[in-house]
């Protein structure tokens, strides 16, 4: 039972694709997915990401039932913040 915790954590891991690409799916042609500041709509837009953005994704975090990403913009890395893995795909 204590190896439980640990293969729970490794297969969250896994499945949140750390340090792998990700490109931004699913926004829409008259929408943009918003990179935030922190995991939640309560924290602060940074700015606004159209479809087919490529994202480098670091971590991930539930909070209130929903999976948020770390994530970094493959064009200027510097630039990080929040997104909703719903909105993630594969490049």
């Amino acid at each position: 039972m204590r190896r439980f915790p640990a293969l729970l954590a490794a297969t969250l891991v896994a499945a949140c694709g750390i340090g792998n690409g990700a490109v931004v799916k699913g926004a829409g042609p008259d929408d943009m997915l918003k990179l935030r500041a922190g995991p939640g709509l309560n924290y602060k837009i940074k700015m606004g990401l159209p479809d087919g953005t490529r994202l480098t994704r670091h971590d991930c975090v539930t909070e209130v039932g929903q999976l948020w990403c770390r994530v970094s913009l493959v064009s200027a890395p510097r630039v990080s913040g929040y997104v909703s893995a719903d909105y993630l795909g594969t490049p």
